[in-house]
Order: C-alpha cells, then structure tokens, then sequence
C-alpha cells in the first residue's frame, strides 16, 4: 500500500532529531513515552534530559527516593505518572533485574503502562507487529480515510486500532508507528495543516471532501470544576513557615503544600480569620494577616480550574513543626506553589 511507505519515507526525511529516537533501550523510550503523555515535546525534552542525567539505569531510578522523583519531576504535571514511574523502576529492578519485559503483553502488566505505552515500547524496542494509537494517529486516520467515527465513542478505540494494524508494513512496526505519530505531530496537525505541501494532498480523502477541519470527530466535552484555594503562609519569630504533605488521592498526591482551607467562594481577610479560629492546624496566636496575590492565580488542570490566594500569616512565637525556607524549597511542590515561592521568597 502506498500509504505507509510515503509515510516512512516522509518521516525519514523529517523526523525531528530526539534522543529517545537514538536508542532502543526499553529504560529510555518507556522514559520519554511516560514524560511525553498529555504534554509537548519542547515541553518534556529537558525533563528527559533531567533524568537521565540523574538516573542513568533503571536501578539509579529504582533506589531513588519518591520524594527526590517528584522535585524532579516538577512542573510537569499528572504527577500519578511520576509515582508509577517510580514503582515500575523498582519492580523491573528488584524483580525483573533490571530487564522490561519484551512483549507488548507482558509490559501491559507493568503499573501505569497501558496499551499505548506498551506498543511504543515493543515496537520502537523490540519492532514487535503492534500499533500505536494516540491523539495524533486518531488524526491522521481519521483525516486520511474520512473515519467520522466518534474518537470518545467506547468502540473508537478498537477501530483506529485495527485500522492502524492493517496498514503496518511487516518489519517495520518500530518506523511506522514513529512515523504516524511525527507526521500528526508536525504536518497533519490539529489546526491549519499546511495540506498545500502534504504528501498525501492527492489521496487525502478529508481533503478532497473538504472536511480537514472537522476530522477527527470528538464529541464529548470535558466538564470543568471551579475550586477555591487558601494556602495559609504562616511565619514566626524565625521566619519559619508550616509545610504539610498531601497524602489523600486525587491531584498532587505525595507532593508538598502550604496548610490549605478550601472554601466555596473567594474570602476577605476577616472571612479568614472567622474560618481559622475552628481549625486546628493554627498552631500559634495569629498577630498579622494579609493577601499576598495582587490578583488570585488560576491554575488549569485539565478537569477543574484551582483559585488560588496565598495568605500570609504573622504568629506568636515559634512554631513547633517550623520549616526555613531553604530546607522547604528542597521539597516537591505543585509548580504553581513553587513559582509562587521563588517569586514571593520574603
């Protein structure tokens, strides 16, 4: 078929130059495939680069602290992909010495590895006869072979899947897949496509009917949950400060903050103080309160927009779990109270 060999061809010729596409080592391709989900390669690139550097091997990242991963992985996001990295790194290393499985079965057993994930590894390091089906593999089929089938439908999946493994050329499954996923990423992209200098611009059915624009069809949208933030900045006689760690599931699981009351609406200063007096994390008499924001920061995740206010909050005496500041910033914090502390370090 002509279309996966343009297609190979194509990407050949124009594959961007990364390092995970400089090696098959399993370790580094499972890796970037971990960093680079639901975030941009100029994004992810200098993470990758970050870790390698601070763990070369498997077993350098299995014996690393939880604590020491997460402060690396910082600021990028989805941080349950960090702590199942860093299980995955202990199981393949402790368990499996140091070896990943070498077959797209097998690796789906590896926690936060799921279908995707598992066919980039096998085939990019093993060329195992799987294909990959991502956001940009939806795109470039959908478009090709004018699918209009629903991408969050429950039977889109299996579809572009089996459509994706019809077209892999025997042998070159590890190419292919790479080659669909860079041809989405920078030239069947989700707006504007430059189809004037396509190589598929003569067999491009989406073109041909004048459809670019609505495929691939995603009809399902995301509902949006508005939360309110006051992160509290105690500081005593030593300019010590309180940090706590969230523990309970959800986002920033393991990561540090500042003690946190969640309220339905923005607050004044009087609002707040009426709301500390029942908890029971004020640890001192609070003899001075003021915001910090000149505006609140919204923080966006993909499921729920954070308000966030910084509060600080001048009390009696020392506090007796104080923090300085040099120690706290050592610690693994949601990007937005890191930028805040770099920012705001009083």
């Amino acid at each position: 078929m002509k279309f996966p060999n343009l297609l190979i061809q194509w990407y050949l010729q124009n594959k961007r130059d990364l390092p995970w596409r400089n090696t098959v080592k399993p370790y580094f391709i499972w890796l970037s495939e971990i960093m680079l989900q639901q975030t941009r390669v100029a994004q992810g690139l200098p993470y990758f680069l970050r870790f390698t550097e601070a763990f070369p091997t498997v077993f350098d990242l299995a014996k690393a602290s939880e604590e020491d991963v997460l402060k690396l992985w910082q600021g990028l996001g989805y941080y349950s992909r960090a702590r199942n990295l860093h299980k995955t790194a202990q199981k393949v290393a402790f368990e499996l010495n140091g070896e990943f499985p070498k077959t797209y079965t097998e690796l789906l057993k590896l926690k936060g590895i799921g279908e995707y994930t598992a066919a980039a590894i096998a085939s990019f390091s093993y060329n195992e006869s799987v294909p990959v089906v991502d956001g940009n593999v939806y795109r470039v089929l959908s478009r090709y072979f004018d699918v209009e089938t629903d991408i969050a439908s429950s039977g889109a999946k299996k579809e572009f899947t089996q459509l994706a493994a019809e077209l892999l050329p025997k042998g070159q499954a590890n190419l292919f897949n790479q080659a669909i996923m860079e041809f989405g990423a920078l030239q069947c992209t989700p707006k504007n496509p430059d189809c004037r200098n396509c190589i598929f611009n003569d067999s491009c059915a989406a073109l041909q009917k004048k459809k670019v624009a609505l495929l691939p069809v995603k009809s399902k949208k995301v509902k949006v949950r508005m939360r309110h933030f006051n992160y509290l900045i105690f500081s005593d006689e030593n300019e010590n400060t309180l940090l706590q760690k969230r523990t309970e599931k959800g986002i920033w699981q393991n990561l540090y903050e500042f003690p946190l009351l969640e309220t339905e609406n923005e607050l004044i200063e009087e609002e707040l103080l009426t709301l500390m007096q029942n908890q029971q994390f004020v640890p001192n008499e609070v003899l001075n309160i003021h915001w910090y924001n000149s505006e609140t920061t919204v923080h966006k995740l993909s499921h729920q927009h954070l308000n966030i206010n910084f509060w600080k909050i001048g009390v009696k005496g020392k506090l007796a779990n104080g923090i300085n500041w040099e120690s706290a910033k050592k610690m693994p914090f949601p990007i937005v109270i890191f930028n805040f502390i770099e920012k705001e370090r009083f």
